[in-house]
This record gives C-alpha cells, structure tokens and sequence, in this order.
C-alpha cells in the first residue's frame, strides 16, 4: 500500500515538473485529489477537502488555474457559471475530451467518457463553430 501511493506521488511529481512548474506539496494534493474524483470538481468542493489538511482556499484555486494553465487540469463551466476542474489525459478516468451531462433537479454531473462525438467535416459547419465542450441536460436516475 505505502509503494503504491509513493508511486502515485512520484508520478504526479513528474508530470507536474514536465510542465515546468514547481513540484510543490499543495498542487500534489490537489492532483491527487482531482484523479481521485469520478466528475469534475468545483473549487468549493476540493477546499473543502484540502482546508482541513492546511492549504488554504487562495491556495487550492492558485494551483487549480496553474495545472489549467499546464494542461494538466481541464476546466468546464456547465451552465451554471461554476467552473469545475478535472484531470486531463494519463491519470484522467476517461480520455480526452467527452460530453458532460447535467443533472437539471439535483445538479449532479457525470463525465460521459466512453461517449464519443465527431463532428462532422462539412464545409457548413466550419464556418459555424468550432466545438469545444458538448453538455447533456435532464434527469439523473435518482431524479427521474
């Protein structure tokens, strides 16, 4: 147990520092926090987690726009003027970039990683938009 979460953080360390940036023990933690969650995450809800170990709340967002900036972390805004944070690539839960969907009662949100969507290459569609993010709405199960 202990040599696999030493790993873990050798490999976060890693691929923090192939970006460029410090190796520092609050974007671990953070990382570690966001490879742990099965959806993205609001700011809100990875302080919540980190406060208690001592990082503090300008801390966690510092970090979260650093490994965004890295291209470790991707950020969404489902709609609700939230941004929520995941790991992107190696160590994500899914590959990629994939289509969220959102929960209009309780506002759940679950990655749709084995969705796959490709846009189409007609000339029409050039010139109308370059698709970057695809949100599902309605209801969760728990909800319907």
């Amino acid at each position: 147990m202990a040599d696999s979460h030493a790993d873990e953080v050798a490999a976060i360390r890693a691929r923090i520092r192939g970006t460029g940036l410090r190796s520092t023990s609050a974007r671990i933690a953070v990382l570690q926090h966001l490879q742990a969650a099965s959806a993205p995450l609001t700011h809100a809800e990875i302080a919540t987690e980190l406060v208690p170990q001592g990082f503090d709340k300008a801390t966690v967002y510092r970090n979260l726009i650093d490994l965004t900036d890295a291209g470790i972390v991707s950020r969404s805004e489902l709609g609700d003027h939230v941004w929520r944070f995941e790991v992107r690539g190696e160590g994500a839960g899914h590959d990629g970039e994939h289509p969220h969907f959102v929960c209009v009662s309780c506002g759940s949100v679950t990655c749709l990683g084995d969705v796959k969507i490709t846009p189409t290459k007609k000339k029409e569609w050039a010139d109308i938009a370059d698709i970057s993010e695809v949100l599902l709405k309605g209801h969760c199960v728990n909800c319907a």
